[in-house]
């Protein structure tokens, strides 16, 4: 008897998701390899994603997403973007209110991302 695995597949690669493979995150079938942050495809687990409209986001890149925007919206800053030319916008104080959600303004000398306490080195 042949094993015909599932007819669920990965919204993220559209394969079929065999049981030992699958993560299902808010319904979603998807690859444990596949279940990823839309911005800096880090691999996410269920403990620390977010997801916006079926957007997959870990949680330092969501809170991002709202501090840059004001809102919840899909209008993310690429790296590639803000990593060849800072515009004014970027680069002037943050509100108050994006102030309690920061935590940090220090900068990576790397990569010229945020450095969050719990990523440091």
């Amino acid at each position: 008897m042949a094993f015909s695995g599932t007819q669920q597949k990965c919204k993220a690669c559209n394969k079929t998701v065999y049981l030992m493979d699958q993560l299902s995150a808010d319904g979603i079938a998807y690859h444990k390899s596949c279940f990823k942050c839309n911005h800096c495809k880090g691999t996410l687990k269920l403990s620390n994603y977010s997801s916006l409209e079926g957007v997959l986001y870990c949680k330092p890149h969501f809170e991002q997403l709202f501090k840059e925007t004001g809102s919840f919206n899909k209008s993310f800053q690429s790296p590639a973007k803000s990593a060849e030319k800072l515009t004014p916008e970027l680069t002037r104080s943050p509100s108050k209110a994006a102030g309690m959600f920061s935590g940090t303004q220090e900068k990576c000398a790397t990569c010229g991302k945020t450095a969050y306490p719990l990523e440091k080195v």
